[in-house]
């Protein structure tokens, strides 16, 4: 390395450094903003890693399809196996279980380090991805694959290896979290607020993944396996998504000072003596003081909250092309910086074991919408029920909705009840209850209490 007239040494050129072969599979918008990021930051991130990326093949369905300036068409290939063997970095942005697992699983075969955004693959069969990294001595990484740009991954699996993670709370969804915020700005109907959600492109033509709470499960048990070293599969995810959640719901919320989320909640739970785990996915309740609570359209927030560090907050946007390359990019500069220097990253640690507590052992408290007859008695009939199952009402709102009916006609009211914290046992044998009353026209809605 030659210096400068001060002595001090001068880099060498980006050109003069060794290259790092980069294959890319799939070209979507998050592809293209990868390929976007490596061609004009080439020389920066060549001396970031101490080597160049170059890309060698980009692996796209239909090579005939324009996919813009940034994905180079003599790039594009249709044989994504032929060219995940020949590469240093395989960027994995395909999504889906195969031929993704397959393609990652050869490509660490032949010594390639992965770099994937697959939450669901990870959550899925994650383990058998860890166990071809760890026999291939190289690097699988996955910041992308939980909240966008947000760093979470690393924090967790790294920052935080000396401290003790007791529980993760937050919002991991942005399509759902636009969809609650814009019910809860306008009054809009979920169905309203999908399709608002759809236009703009913040929710896909079928958003099933997102509505339904599987995407945030998916994330969900990736963070579970990393904060409590223990292998935690996408079908441990107790979930719920936000498809049942209606007008009257969000003001009922409001109505109490409160604000509906879908939350992602991993936490230890000990109790005489044993430790387990619990992972979950639905919407709940939270105070409007709460710092979740002002989340707002598409963005993503977490909460860690760990024995030394104590709790600490994750904000940003958690999806969209340019920060979701944002994070894979950072993955890439750490996987290609270790190959350069001859080591590997962190590996998976699932020395702990834990086992997974089921929902109905957990402990909530609710909040339940119910149309009754509106006749004396009543209130003191469900007040009755939930006490033999050991439930406490903490607040009860009742509302006349036909006051106006015919002379003898039956009326009907509206019971919106608060508990404390209670068995989740307890609450679905209470709900059985009710079903089966002739009093309890019908049971509304059911939703948690969280962040009190």
């Amino acid at each position: 390395m030659s210096q400068t007239s001060s002595g001090s040494p001068v880099p060498p050129a980006a050109a003069e450094l060794p290259a790092l072969r980069v294959a890319v599979l799939g070209a979507g918008t998050v592809g293209a903003e990868v390929l976007r990021l490596i061609s004009e930051q080439d020389e920066d991130l060549a001396h970031r890693i101490g080597a160049r990326l170059e890309v060698v093949g980009v692996a796209v369905r239909d090579t005939a399809r324009d996919r813009g300036e940034h994905v180079p068409a003599d790039l594009l290939t249709d044989d994504p196996a032929s060219l995940v063997r020949g590469a240093d970095l395989v960027i994995e942005l395909m999504g889906g279980i195969e031929p993704a697992r397959t393609l990652l699983l050869d490509a660490m075969a032949h010594g390639a380090s992965v770099v994937t955004a697959n939450k669901a693959l990870l959550a899925q069969d994650g383990a058998s991805l860890y166990e071809a990294a760890d026999t291939h001595g190289v690097d699988l990484s996955f910041e992308a694959a939980v909240a966008g740009a947000i760093p979470l991954v690393r924090p967790v699996r790294e920052s935080l290896a000396g401290d003790r993670i007791q529980r993760v709370l937050g919002i991991v969804n942005g399509t759902t979290n636009y969809i609650l915020d814009a019910m809860t700005r306008t009054g809009a109907s979920f169905e309203d607020a999908l399709a608002t959600a759809q236009e703009l492109g913040y929710a896909e033509a079928d958003p099933t993944a997102d509505v339904e709470g599987h995407d945030a499960a998916a994330k969900a048990s990736i963070l579970a396996s990393l904060a409590f070293h223990s292998r935690v599969r996408l079908s441990d995810v107790h979930c719920e998504g936000i498809t049942q959640v209606s007008a009257q719901d969000i003001a009922a919320a409001a109505r109490m000072g409160r604000t509906i989320k879908l939350l992602s909640i991993v936490e230890r739970v000990a109790e005489e003596n044993e430790e387990r785990i619990s992972a979950r996915v639905y919407p709940a309740l939270i105070p409007d003081a709460h710092p979740l609570a002002s989340v707002a359209e598409a963005y993503n927030a977490v909460f860690i909250e760990a024995d030394a560090a104590g709790s600490l907050m994750f904000y940003g946007q958690g999806a969209g092309g340019a920060p979701t390359a944002s994070a894979v990019l950072g993955d890439v500069v750490s996987a290609a910086r270790a190959r350069v220097r001859g080591g590997v990253g962190p590996r998976e640690s699932w020395y702990a074991g834990l086992d997974l507590i089921p929902l109905e052992e957990l402990r909530s408290a609710f909040y339940v919408s119910l149309t009754v007859e509106d006749r004396p008695g009543v209130l003191a009939e469900i007040a009755g029920t939930l006490s033999g199952y050991g439930i406490s009402i903490s607040t009860i709102h009742q509302e006349l909705l036909d006051p106006q009916d015919e002379e003898g006609a039956r009326t009907t009211a509206h019971i919106g009840i608060s508990t404390h914290r209670a068995l989740e046992s307890a609450m679905t044998a209470s709900l059985d209850v009710f079903s089966s009353t002739a009093t309890v026209l019908s049971i509304d809605s059911v939703l948690r209490i969280e962040g009190e």
